[in-house]
């Protein structure tokens, strides 16, 4: 069995170490633009230069799993035709290409790597006194504010975004704005129309203008158009339509796992593409065998975000999503993020990984 994984994050690497590990005769080849497993949830880190996000490939796939450094023009009729003008056959493709983002001018996305590398290196070369500005009132725009806060106090950081944390309830929603004053955060409910190639000064849509020093795009506007450019069906974001076991409802020789599939009632996280990737694969284990496969099924039991390096949020949610009354905060909660994004890296890199079913 050949099997192609296009992306390399949390879905596509425990794909193909699933793959890998449950297909005897499989010959799996991993298709990615860079040489290293990027760790989304730690790109705040990252930037903010507390932590780490990326590690090499090799230490994150199964022996024998072959390694492409490039990037797929198109997919389909059983082949993946990459940029350099080769041609790579499967019997099954897995896309797993993740979602992307399309900033203003002057601004810095931060969901991605090489956003990340550009904002890490402009963020160690501000000054004090200087001002930075996060774009997004999302988890990933609080935990950048938060990183950066933190990391250096002599430096001021603002939030702007329409709503904070819509996902939660009110009342976490509330400890969060205090853990962002705590750090002297400004919070500005406002959204960003433009901001010049020089970052100053940031127009927003009330006619407020902002000067900063540097402005960062936290929000996740789309995701890789792959799957459109290849004729495939998608929904009108772009995402590809699958069927309910996650393949392509035009090709079921194509599996498409994470943020770029339209799986109803999916968040945009780890803690979907991570059961998504690990599924595609034991549906593969199952063809394999001969054997029908199970339809895709996940719940969901909460979210949650850091704050810096010593405070954090943990929200309890039902099946579905939908946010349940209770939260822990504070350290234990810092704590207890930091066990979620060193389990969701241990269970790309060993195909170990356990989820519930989805809403009854």
């Amino acid at each position: 069995m050949r099997v192609v994984v296009v992306g390399a994050g949390y879905a596509g690497t425990i794909a193909a170490n699933r793959v890998a590990r449950k297909v005897e005769d499989a010959r799996v080849s991993v298709v990615n633009p860079r040489s290293a497993f990027v760790e989304r949830v730690r790109l705040h880190e990252e930037i903010a230069g507390t932590g780490r996000a990326a590690t090499p490939l090799a230490g994150m796939l199964r022996e024998g799993i072959t390694t492409m450094v490039g990037a797929a023009e198109t997919i389909g009729d059983g082949v993946v035709c990459l940029g350099d003008g080769s041609v790579l056959a499967f019997d099954h493709l897995v896309v797993a290409v993740g979602s992307a983002a399309e900033p203003l001018a002057g601004t810095i996305p931060v969901g991605t790597w090489e956003g990340a590398a550009r904002a890490k290196a402009a963020f160690a070369a501000l000054r004090s006194g200087a001002t930075v500005t996060v774009l997004g009132g999302g988890l990933t725009g609080i935990e950048t504010a938060a990183e950066l806060a933190h990391a250096r106090p002599e430096v001021t950081v603002r939030l702007v975004g329409h709503e904070l944390a819509t996902g939660l309830t009110e009342r976490a929603r509330a400890r969060v704005r205090r853990g962002l004053h705590r750090l002297g955060v400004e919070i500005v409910k406002d959204a960003a129309l433009a901001v010049s190639d020089g970052g100053d000064p940031l127009q927003l849509e009330s006619g407020v203008e902002l000067a900063s020093d540097l402005t960062l795009w936290a929000i996740v506007s789309g995701v890789p158009d792959l799957v459109r450019r290849s004729g495939l069906q998608v929904d009108g974001d772009g995402r590809a339509v699958v069927d309910p076991f996650l393949r392509s409802v035009d090709d079921p020789r194509i599996f498409v796992v994470g943020d770029c599939a339209a799986v109803p009632g999916a968040r945009l996280c780890c803690a979907t593409a991570t059961p998504q990737g690990a599924h595609a694969g034991d549906v593969l284990a199952r063809i394999a065998r001969d054997r029908d496969p199970e339809p895709y099924s996940m719940g969901y039991t909460g979210q949650a975000l850091s704050l810096g390096r010593h405070d954090g949020l943990v929200q309890a949610s039902r099946r579905d999503g939908r946010a349940r009354s209770g939260f822990i905060a504070g350290r234990p909660a810092a704590a207890a993020k930091e066990t979620v994004s060193r389990y969701a890296k241990f269970s790309s890199q060993t195909a170990i990984y356990g989820w519930i079913g989805g809403p009854r």
